[in-house]
């Protein structure tokens, strides 16, 4: 029974996941690419990568679609024929049929998380940086405002404990991926001195690993808060860390970062402080971890419907999925919203979609186990 219900889903399952990733891809790389190749002059071989890298991000998108589309079509289909009856005249319950959509669909929720996790993010990275560097090769790209970079160090107290003191501060108003901008650094590293820079901008100097400021000041300020010396500069050379650089370069978009990345990036952000950035970024966080588990709650209420004594074809078995799709992101959507506007937790804000509909196909399948 086992091997027949999963040949029958696997068919459907992967015609959802053609048809889903094609539209989606279709509808929202394709038309933007070809109106960069007529406007913009985007050569047709770049596009094409584009367009494929951009793949992986759809077929994630479609897991979920096409397990439900698979379990609602298959089991709709052996409910019309009389199938289903017959195995539970066989004395198979509906519990242990519907078993075996759920295990397939833990298996594609499996696979949803690696494709989320370690093919999509890059993907999506490699077709923005590609996409930028053959449209804007002359032009910087703004890649970040607001870097902060504090920098720690454990100080030995004469009772032996240790405390954790800030020894150097690093901020800049935006980096447009040359060069960073209203730059404010103070360092307190020195024992016996401070200084506070303040610069226009700054770049980092590869040949020399040294930082070369430009138009600023440099304030000196003796270990007892004294003042010591003020000294102004076009060009200035300083030894400071490159880790501000390599945090903005990594910076990227929420789609391009795994669960990994974007927690790395959380941490940046609560030094930061901008509480509108972390509260979004938390919930996103969520939503990557609660989204390959729609494919087992989809799986379940694919199923469960399907289950229902009734005679449909495909095109209504399609039309159903459509709306159970449309109505599960609306949700998703709007939970994820109130969640960044702090009225739901991130974790409510991320699961509640999945928990609504959990429950639906636990009601739907107990009220045909009960018939």
């Amino acid at each position: 029974m086992d091997r027949y219900l999963t040949s029958e889903l696997l068919a459907p399952f992967f015609f959802g996941v053609g048809a889903f990733s094609s539209l989606g891809v279709t509808i929202d790389a394709v038309f933007d690419l070809v109106r960069k190749i007529v406007e913009s002059g985007l050569p047709i071989d770049i596009a094409i990568q584009v367009f494929l890298l951009k793949f992986p991000n759809f077929i994630v998108l479609a897991f979920p679609m096409s397990t439900l589309l698979a379990t609602l079509m298959t089991y709709s289909r052996l409910s019309s024929e009389s199938e289903l009856i017959a195995l539970r005249g066989c004395g198979v319950s509906v519990y242990r049929i519907v078993l075996t959509a759920v295990m397939l669909s833990l298996v594609v929720t499996g696979l949803t998380f690696v494709f989320n996790e370690q093919i999509a993010p890059a993907a999506n990275y490699q077709a923005a940086m590609t996409l930028n560097k053959a449209l804007k090769s002359d032009k910087p790209i703004l890649k970040q405002q607001n870097i902060f970079y504090p920098e720690y160090q454990d100080v030995t107290q004469p009772d032996g404990s240790k405390n954790r003191i800030l020894t150097r501060f690093f901020y800049a108003d935006q980096f447009d991926g040359k060069r960073m901008s209203g730059l404010t650094i103070i360092d307190r590293s020195t024992k016996n001195l401070n200084q506070i820079v303040v610069s226009e901008s700054a770049q980092w100097n590869p040949s020399q690993n040294v930082w070369d400021f430009y138009n600023g000041t440099i304030y000196f300020v003796a270990a007892d808060r004294s003042y010591r010396n003020i000294v102004r500069f076009e060009h200035q050379q300083l030894q400071l860390p490159r880790t501000p650089l390599s945090l903005a370069e990594k910076s990227r978009d929420y789609g391009e970062m795994n669960i990994a990345e974007a927690l790395d990036q959380l941490q940046v952000e609560l030094l930061g402080g901008d509480r509108q950035k972390i509260r979004k970024l938390e919930v996103r966080i969520q939503q990557k971890i609660s989204l390959p588990f729609v494919c087992v709650v989809f799986g379940l209420v694919g199923a469960a419907m399907g289950s229902i004594p009734q005679r449909t074809g495909r095109g209504t078995s399609f039309g159903i999925s459509v709306v159970v799709i449309f109505s599960y992101y609306l949700i998703f959507f709007i939970s994820g919203a109130i969640a960044q506007a702090g009225v739901l937790s991130p974790f409510m804000g991320a699961w509640l979609p999945n928990f609504l509909f959990l429950a639906i196909g636990l009601f739907l399948l107990m009220r045909v186990a009960n018939r």
